[in-house]
């Protein structure tokens, strides 16, 4: 995951935008760069997974236009190969093909590109950035305004905290150019749902995933695999070990004492024979790590810190002890086909709303999660579920497919890998709540720790003084407090808490856990 910058105006100074630049020094620790453009400069921190030599270095410059990019663009080479054929590119780099596209195609290039990606491009002709982010938001991208309303771009907040007044993420989907976001591709509005029936879904389902994992596959170096044992990261696994010419490295974390995730991962990587490490960590580094966490995060909302302490941990683990770079994970399934809580939709209208929603806002939660605690052990993220066409036909499946009518939650996704591909009892096996599937204790020993720094009486006062995304427990109230120590007075960043749709008959709950829903039944065991 690389890290980018650029900034366009005199107001502030050159020390402080590199002081803020390097505060994501893990994103991109193999190479840094500044280029002066205009009256500013673009910024740019190198994490090495394709195109390998110097000259794949950003930011790349063409004609007097530059940009950096903190991306995959999947099919360049096929792009490269049939619209620049008689183009001298000068690394093995995809990012390289994007100032060719935007001097041929300008805007209209970003409905052209299947990627995960963040931009700032530098326009020679106007003098101006341009600036843009995948349609999921499954790369980082943020903005603010000096004090003479010149705008600024990071890919994470902590890059522009105290340079800007106010820090906003940058909305998926959309470009910035003359002063104005434009968005250019909408994946969750669905005006006409498919007339695919079921074993039709279900095909299309098998075939448009098993892509979306075979172009995440191509990197010039080692991949990795998270493996919680739960139906999503086993699919990944499942179909990356088909293609992969040798066994992929799986890696599982767990509480000591009672990991569930470990058991059904274990499972997973013995009938696939993978190459499989378990990581175990204890309730004192689970509170230890907290402060480090939210740092990392940019987020005070529960249930992403929750889900993110073992994702943090297994990943500087594989940090640490391999030489691993580029992660696959499980992340957006849930929000496509539903979680246990949806089973509660009173309606297919409800359900479809429901789903969109969550991918609109998945940038903020579960994407976030990914990003934050991969790139901050300086490996990259890749989401199979995230792909774009994936996403387009999911979303236009009739939700009355989508809705639990089988009697088991992500039926269609279930049906569409019978077979060889996971052992029946994974594949049907019931959802467990990501961040309890790791232990339980290690949410009980959160609660717990919360409990004992603040009285009743202290939590009641201390709450008020949030009006905004106001903290309703002593755990939401240690996450906002450690939160406002880092980014003071930037709740807006998050929407609100990820919470179940509390106006659903059965989800007007205290706790994001699924855990606490009555439908959870055997997903603990």
């Amino acid at each position: 995951m690389c890290s980018i910058m650029g900034y366009l105006g005199k107001r502030i100074p050159l020390d402080l935008l590199v002081d803020g630049f390097y505060k994501t020094i893990s994103r991109g620790p193999d190479l840094s760069r500044m280029l002066s453009v205009g009256d500013g400069y673009l910024m740019f921190h190198r994490l090495t997974i394709m195109g390998l030599e110097k000259s794949g270095m950003q930011p790349f410059e063409r004609g007097g236009d530059a940009v950096v990019c903190n991306g995959e663009l999947y099919g360049f080479r096929k792009m490269r190969d049939e619209l620049f054929s008689g183009y001298d590119f000068k690394s093995g780099s995809d990012c390289e093909l994007l100032l060719p596209l935007f001097q041929r195609y300008g805007t209209d290039m970003f409905q052209m590109l299947d990627a995960e990606y963040a931009l700032i491009l530098y326009d020679h002709k106007t003098d101006s950035l341009i600036a843009a982010r995948d349609p999921i938001g499954i790369r980082p991208l943020f903005y603010g305004y000096d004090e003479d309303g010149q705008i600024m771009f990071s890919s994470e907040a902590k890059n522009i905290a105290g340079l800007t007044e106010t820090i906003n993420p940058f909305p998926p989907g959309h470009y910035w150019k003359d002063g104005e976001f434009v968005q250019y591709a909408d994946l969750t509005s669905v005006k006409d749902y498919s007339p695919d029936e079921l074993d039709a879904v279900c095909d299309n389902i098998r075939e448009k995933l098993t892509l979306g994992i075979v172009k995440r596959l191509d990197a010039d170096v080692p991949l990795g695999f998270l493996l919680s044992g739960g139906l999503d990261s086993s699919l990944v696994c499942a179909v990356a070990n088909k293609y992969l010419p040798h066994p992929i490295r799986t890696f599982a974390i767990g509480m000591v004492g009672d990991a569930i995730d470990l058991k059904y991962a274990k499972q997973v990587a013995d009938y696939l024979g993978t190459e499989h490490t378990e990581v175990f960590m204890t309730a004192q580094e689970v509170i230890a790590s907290l402060r480090s966490i939210v740092r990392i995060l940019e987020t005070y909302d529960i249930t992403t810190i929750r889900a993110s302490v073992g994702m943090y941990l297994v990943c500087k683990y594989i940090h640490e002890n391999t030489n691993i770079r580029v992660l696959l994970t499980g992340e957006i399934s849930d929000e496509l086909f539903g979680y246990k809580y949806t089973d509660f939709a009173p309606s297919e209208e409800e359900f479809q709303k429901e789903a969109k929603k969550r991918i609109d806002e998945i940038y903020m939660y579960d994407v976030l999660r990914a990003d934050r605690c991969i790139s901050a052990n300086s490996l990259e993220a890749r989401v199979p579920f995230g792909d774009l066409d994936f996403v387009k036909y999911v979303m236009s499946i009739n939700p009355a497919l989508k809705m639990n009518r089988f009697g088991k939650g992500k039926y269609l996704l279930r049906h569409a890998f019978e077979g060889d591909y996971l052992q029946q009892d994974i594949l049907y096996r019931e959802k467990a709540a990501f961040s309890d599937a790791v232990g339980h204790s290690m949410v009980d020993q959160i609660k717990a720790y919360a409990e004992k720094l603040y009285t009743d009486e202290e939590f009641a006062e201390r709450s008020k003084k949030y009006t905004f995304a106001t903290p309703f427990t002593k755990e939401s109230l240690l996450y906002r407090e450690l939160f406002e120590a880092e980014y003071p007075g930037q709740a807006h960043m998050v929407k609100d808490f990820w919470m179940p749709n509390r106006s659903w008959e059965g989800c007007n709950v205290n706790d994001p856990s699924a855990r606490v829903l009555a439908n959870y039944g055997a997903s603990a065991v």
